[in-house]
């Protein structure tokens, strides 16, 4: 069997080598991308927990998907009483700048479309299906937090239009019967839904 030439050799060791780098960088390009989606989910969500981020990317939790995770809930609440007042509006606003949550074109397409026409209920199904989903699959102690964050910020919007000149019951009861069904979302038991 005749050897081969040096240029042959050359081209065998360029494959292969070729082949274990082109591997090399398929993984730190995918480990790049892991980061970025890390940094985009912790820019929106304000979590600061590296392993928390992570265990939520490998939920395939995205960016996009953790913002909507936190808009459903303060919407739902701004309609409890049958329309969104300017300071409800104003506050949810607010909000979702304060997560990271950016414009586009100066405007936030869905958000502003939510806070004019209540979202089917269809949504509200979906936003309880993904938090039931989680409490299937997140650490008790994760769910906790991201319970505790959604209901302070819920009952946040929930007071922000509530009573006259700043006095009387600052919640309404159907904005209550919200806050309840939410912090019932989030419980264990499979009936609570």
């Amino acid at each position: 069997m005749p050897t081969p030439s040096r240029s042959q050799q050359s081209i065998l060791i360029d494959a292969v080598f070729y082949s274990r780098d082109k591997h090399l960088m398929e993984a730190f390009r995918d480990r790049l991308d892991q980061l970025e989606r890390r940094q985009q989910l912790k820019h929106v969500s304000d979590i600061r927990d590296e392993a928390l981020l992570d265990r939520f990317l490998e939920l395939g939790i995205t960016a996009e998907c953790l913002a909507a995770l936190g808009l459903v809930p303060l919407v739902w609440v701004a309609w409890a009483d049958g329309e969104v007042a300017a300071e409800e509006r104003d506050r949810i606003v607010a909000m979702a700048q304060a997560t990271g949550i950016e414009p586009q074109n100066g405007r936030y397409p869905l958000l502003e479309h939510w806070l004019k026409r209540r979202p089917g209920p269809e949504v509200v199904a979906a936003w309880k299906d993904f938090i039931k989903q989680l409490r299937e699959t997140m650490a008790a102690e994760d769910l906790e937090a991201l319970r505790r964050e959604i209901l302070t910020r819920a009952g946040e919007v929930a007071r922000a239009s509530g009573g006259l000149f700043g006095f009387g019951e600052r919640v309404s009861p159907a904005e209550q019967a919200v806050l309840t069904e939410l912090e019932h979302t989030f419980d264990e038991s499979p009936g609570s839904l």
